[in-house]
Formats: C-alpha cells, structure tokens, sequence
C-alpha cells in the first residue's frame, strides 16, 4: 500500500466521483470548512453553486499548501449544501469545476443538505481531511 488504497467492496458497483472507503498512512491534516467566497476581501465571486464549489475547492487547496500537501492528499471530503436540487441541476458544471481544481483525485465523500450555511451568500462549504507520508 502507498499513502492510500481505495476501499471498494466485492461485487458493488463502482462509484462515480468518489470512493466508499480510503486507508491511509501518514500525517493527518484538517481543514474546516471553506466556502466559495475570496478569503482576502470576504466578497462572493459568484452567486451560483458551480462557482461557489470551485472557490471553496480552491480555498481547501490553499489551506493544504500550508501543510505542504495539495489535492492529491485529500482521503475524505464533506460537502454541506443549501439546495440538494440545485447541486443536482448543476452535476455537470460542478464536475468540471471539481476537476479544474482537484483533478481525477476522488476521495471518501459526502454530500448533505443543510437549511442554510451561517454566511447568507453561501450556497455550499466544503471540509477536507488529508493524510502526508
């Protein structure tokens, strides 16, 4: 095994776009959730969920950077969202904003939808763990 092996039970179907279970070995790094807006100014970019997912994604990278680890390093991802309906309207521009940012890197992950986020404009936040050798 390397830093991680995917975990995927016999016989089940193979997810799309993420993985049921990862091992790792290493340091652990946490990052708390980040949401899609420019962390310098606190201003949103953008009001729609795709836009908002890759600046949250991007925010989670630069937390990694402080740590030395980047995209490749993430094991488990927990999205909260506002809008189940709209994270499904959007799969496909949210897949390329994902890929933009993260690669064909595709972690543990989880997705949930929340009644609201405490900053108003967010749509989606995003937590990451990651593991280092």
């Amino acid at each position: 095994m390397g830093l991680f092996e995917i975990l995927q039970p016999p016989g089940w179907e193979r997810p799309s776009g993420y993985s049921n279970g990862v091992l790792v070995t290493g340091r652990q790094v946490f990052v708390a959730g980040q949401i899609g807006w420019d962390p310098r100014t606190g201003r949103f970019a953008s009001d729609g969920l795709a836009g908002q997912a890759g600046q949250a994604l991007r925010n989670v990278v630069a937390v990694l950077a402080c740590a030395g680890a980047g995209p490749e390093h993430v094991v488990r991802l927990t999205w909260y969202l506002t809008s189940r309906a709209e994270y499904l309207a959007q799969l496909t521009e949210i897949g390329a904003a994902y890929r933009e940012v993260m690669g064909r890197h595709f972690p543990a992950m989880t997705a949930v939808e929340v009644a609201a986020l405490v900053e108003e404009r967010a749509k989606v936040e995003i937590e990451a763990t990651a593991v280092l050798p």
